[in-house]
């Protein structure tokens, strides 16, 4: 009822998964006090045996003092700690055989009636501190989180006066280019992007100039000079820039990614502490007052250059409607797989080659799409993408249309919302239409359903909303600080303690969505690793939604705790290499997530070397899987045959259980395809349109197919009658056939 509801009103619709964060005393983990091993009772020689039940009595009546309770508050500690302290400390009072000799004499002393019961106090707090360690260095910890000024993190930038320039402008403005211009002028220098596509291709520009370029990722580290020596210029993906090299030029691109719920905090670092004596900044002018008021604390200066579109974008006053009016040049953006295939499907039926572009897709794969498309010999002129295109790839596109403006997008506080589209997402996307240099002087964009086009007339309209807050994320020093602190608690719990206490200048910034981090850090609690090598693994940039790659993640874990060696032929048992040609949708999606698992691999192969000592070998296995893939997505028609007509076994199978839940009914479920609605039926179902393998059409052909042979395999012991008399001669037919079975048997 939830998604019906969610697709079918026209407002803003937030999904809230994330509960209201619990209190610092709720995130903290109790410990077990042992009580101190002692030769002799000395407390019972001098004052005599206590009374268990006298205990009991008097412990009560300490806990319901109001005046106790206002004075452990002061210590720091809240009713929740107040409670789960006196539990502990009752129980050590009754089970100890021996208790501390001051603390016997005292409940002496109060039983007697010598003292007052409040002079228990001093000891309850030091049971408290026990039982909860952070009470002690409660302060300590509070400076550790404290992130109001960030950018005192980077002293060796604080040591130079940088000069900021900020380039602004739309999407085909050439805002980058003049930017990469004083990169490839420059003695040294760095370039930041957001994908690995736009570091690779200024890789291979600077290096085609005869500049000598490197080029860093998550996953490896290409050299320019065959004696692999560091070149004075590097590309880089954003979280791999350097704070400690300088440079003369530093080039940070799409810097409105600051504002990024899981990744913002790549692009406050780069802006704070890259070391360069020019830092260059492109993206939309959005972002020009936060960098603003981010550079007040460090005492630089901005310089303003604005840049207008090269070529005209012309919003279209009629929708598609229907994809026969496609034509060459159209590009259909669509925000998940399931609207692609189904797209794919329906322009290849009418005789049109198209290329496709998805996330999930391998850099290799969606390079050899987009070369396809972008080459005018070629007969593929219309392209089924995602969002993906929206930076780090160039294509020549004359018209773009929106499938649909609706996208699942998770906020800076991790709440998934399912929104249109906003004006900045609208206008990148937009923008790539008419780019500069091609035969496409004009761009044209419009969307495929006539009631989404007053909605995208009125996004594109609009400029985008400026950035009030930029991300940031907990280092590795300052975890293993809080570790230092609290030596009992896990991974997970030093993050949500950290985050409980962290101070930021909620004016400015933001924390960060740590969650796949959390999921991670979990995920490994009982894999015997070191802090930091645990916190990298949890750094580790996976999708967290495929189950094949978690299950290989945690592997891996578990072989490098044992210090073991992740060799090229472990690797191939654990993911069954080689695999032959995909020839299903199953097939192809589970190639995609092997290619995540060579990825995972690399990345970690980057910061442990010796345990993953392989990486040639597997960036050579990635390269003929990238092949595979490319060759699966060339025929992704016939995949979607395929899948049709079963030939996969786990198609099969999704179908066969899909039948076994018939007798519970069907339920609809609206899609945001623009084809009728469709009735699907159980879970499965469900779970696999959403992870885009099926269509509701198709899996309704697969359901209606499937009958039809099942019903063709039937015997037929006997015809079907439709008139009464031949109903009555049916049932006769039957119980004599029954009758015979029955002498048979005896």
């Amino acid at each position: 009822m939830l998604l019906k509801t969610i697709l079918r009103s026209p407002f803003k619709q937030i999904v809230r998964f994330k509960k209201t964060a619990p209190p610092l005393s709720q995130l903290v983990v109790p410990l077990a006090v042992k009580p101190r091993s002692q030769d002799f009772n000395v407390g019972a020689e001098l004052t005599g045996k206590l009374d268990s039940e006298q205990i009991m009595k008097l412990l009560s009546k300490f806990y319901q003092r109001r005046e106790i309770k206002s004075a452990a508050f002061e210590n720091g500690i809240d009713n929740h700690i107040y409670h789960q302290t006196y539990l502990s400390f009752r129980r050590s009072c009754l089970d100890a055989e021996k208790l501390p000799v001051d603390l016997h004499i005292t409940l002496s002393d109060i039983i007697s009636g010598s003292c007052h019961i409040d002079t228990l106090l001093p000891f309850f707090i030091r049971h408290a501190k026990q039982v909860f360690p952070h009470l002690e260095c409660l302060d300590d910890l509070k400076k550790i989180s404290d992130l109001r000024l960030p950018a005192n993190w980077y002293p060796e930038a604080r040591a130079l006066t940088r000069k900021v320039v900020f380039h602004s402008g739309p999407t085909n403005s050439g805002k980058t280019y003049h930017a990469l211009e004083r990169f490839f002028s420059s003695k040294s220098g760095v370039y930041c992007g957001p994908l690995k596509l736009l570091a690779s291709e200024v890789f291979f520009k600077s290096n085609d100039r005869g500049v000598s370029c490197d080029l860093i990722t998550g996953e490896e580290r290409n050299f320019a000079n065959e004696n692999k020596s560091p070149s004075n210029h590097v590309a880089c993906t954003v979280e791999m820039v350097s704070v400690n090299t300088p440079y003369e030029v530093a080039v940070i691109d799409e810097i409105q990614m600051l504002k990024d719920p899981n990744r913002g905090w790549a692009w406050t670092r780069a802006l704070l502490g890259v070391v360069a004596e020019e830092v260059h900044l492109c993206g939309e002018a959005a972002a020009i007052d936060v960098v603003k008021e981010i550079l007040t604390s460090t005492s630089e200066e901005i310089e303003l250059r604005h840049y207008k579109r090269l070529t005209e974008l012309v919003i279209e006053d009629t929708s598609l409607e229907t994809l026969s009016n496609i034509r060459p040049g159209d590009c259909l953006v669509c925000f998940n797989k399931q609207d692609i295939f189904w797209a794919t499907r329906q322009i290849e039926a009418m005789g049109i080659e198209c290329a496709v572009i998805y996330g999930s897709l391998p850099p290799g794969t969606k390079l050899a799409q987009a070369k396809k498309f972008n080459d005018p010999n070629h007969p593929c002129k219309v392209l089924v993408a995602t969002d993906a295109i929206g930076m780090g790839l160039n294509l020549n596109i004359g018209r773009v249309i929106f499938n649909s403006l609706i996208k699942p997008t998770v906020n800076e506080k991790g709440e998934k919302e399912m929104d249109n589209i906003t004006t900045s997402q609208a206008l990148q996307i937009a923008g790539r239409a008419g780019r500069y240099g091609t035969h496409f002087s004009t761009g044209y964009v419009t969307t495929f359903k006539s009631e989404d086009l007053p909605t995208l007339k009125k996004l594109l309209s609009q400029h985008p909303e400026p950035l009030s807050q930029v991300g940031l994320h907990p280092t590795a020093e300052q975890i293993e600080l809080y570790a230092y602190h609290l030596p009992h608690a896990n991974l997970s719990n030093l993050v949500d303690i950290f985050v409980s206490l962290s101070t930021v200048d909620d004016s400015l910034y933001f924390m960060c969505n740590i969650n796949d981090f959390k999921f991670l850090a979990d995920m490994i609690q009982h894999v015997p690793l070191p802090l930091r090598a645990r916190y990298v693994f949890c750094c580790a940039p996976i999708n967290r939604k495929v189950p094949f790659v978690c299950s290989m993640f945690l592997k891996f874990a578990r072989q490098y705790s044992r210090n073991e060696a992740l060799t090229f032929d472990w690797l191939g048992r654990q993911i069954g290499w080689p695999f032959p040609c995909p020839n299903t949708l199953l097939d192809l999606v589970h190639l995609e997530s092997v290619f995540d698992v060579l990825d995972l691999y690399l990345w970690l192969s980057y910061r442990f070397q010796d345990l993953f000592p392989d990486s040639a070998l597997v960036r050579d296995m990635q390269k003929e899987l990238d092949c595979l893939i490319q060759t699966g997505v060339a025929q992704i028609t016939r995949l979607l045959v395929n899948s049709e007509t079963k030939v996969s076994r786990g198609t099969r199978q999704a179908v066969e259980a899909e039948e076994s839940q018939n007798n519970l009914g069907l339920s609809k479920l609206r899609q945001s395809v623009p084809i009728e609605n469709t009735s699907t039926h159980g879970r499965l179902a469900e779970r696999l349109m959403s992870e885009g393998l099926l269509t509701p059409k198709l899996l309704d052909e697969l359901r209606k197919e499937w009958q039809f042979q099942i019903e063709r395999e039937r015997p037929q012991s006997y015809p079907a009658y439709t008139t009464k008399d031949n109903m009555k001669q049916s049932k006769r037919t039957r119980s004599e056939m029954f009758k015979t079975r029955k002498l048979s048997r005896k």
